[in-house]
């Protein structure tokens, strides 16, 4: 196929598609060509399409390539929406949710140990959300359940792998200017709900 009727193909396929594409997706597609060359010309379409596009953008999201509003654009799309910030959280849930992602996989008996609270509200709202799923069972006495981050997670917050989070420090600083203040070292698994994730948002 030619190059340009390839890339056409590929960018037709990012738009139509809200979730990232990967070159696994497009060697299945197009399993006439190398994974070399789309690999190739999926990063050129999207250098070119970022090149000229200012309104959106093609990105790396969560293992592959997506097109999305650039973060400066949410502000005014929330407003024609009419719709609030997508992802509000407690200071409790976002704090389990930070234990999660950096301890995973993890279960709820450790992750209360780290946090000094009880209470599952916090994980049935995160798995609601779809931040987090399960991930089997630790092979310990009475087999607890492990909890670990979602597609969706990296999609949320912008990153294309968990190598991408910040480190701990950087997540404390990111939650102070949301929040008011450091992660909390008590809380209530009935806290009221607090500010956004305090990453920016896909799309």
């Amino acid at each position: 196929m030619l190059k340009g009727e390839l890339q056409n193909q590929i960018l037709a396929i990012l738009f139509a598609n809200q979730d990232p594409v990967s070159i696994q997706d497009l060697i299945l597609t197009f399993p006439e060509e190398t994974p070399k060359r789309l690999e190739e010309l999926l990063a050129e379409v999207a250098q070119n399409f970022n090149s000229f596009q200012e309104a959106m953008e093609i990105r790396q999201l969560g293992g592959g390539y997506r097109i999305s509003t650039r973060p400066e654009n949410h502000e005014v799309i929330r407003r024609f929406l009419k719709t609030k910030p997508s992802a509000k959280l407690s200071p409790a849930a976002l704090e389990t949710l930070a234990v999660i992602a950096y301890k995973q996989p993890i279960t709820l008996p450790e992750i209360m140990e780290i946090r000094g609270v009880k209470g599952t509200s916090t994980i049935k709202t995160l798995v609601e959300k779809k931040l987090i799923e399960i991930r089997g069972r630790k092979k310990v006495v009475g087999k607890p359940i492990l909890y670990g981050t979602t597609v969706d997670f990296l999609i949320h917050f912008g990153l294309d792998d968990l190598s991408d989070l910040p480190s701990l420090e950087e997540f404390e600083e990111l939650y102070e200017a949301e929040m008011g203040g450091g992660l909390p070292s008590e809380d209530s698994e009935k806290d009221p709900p607090g500010g956004e994730l305090p990453f920016s948002e896909s799309n």
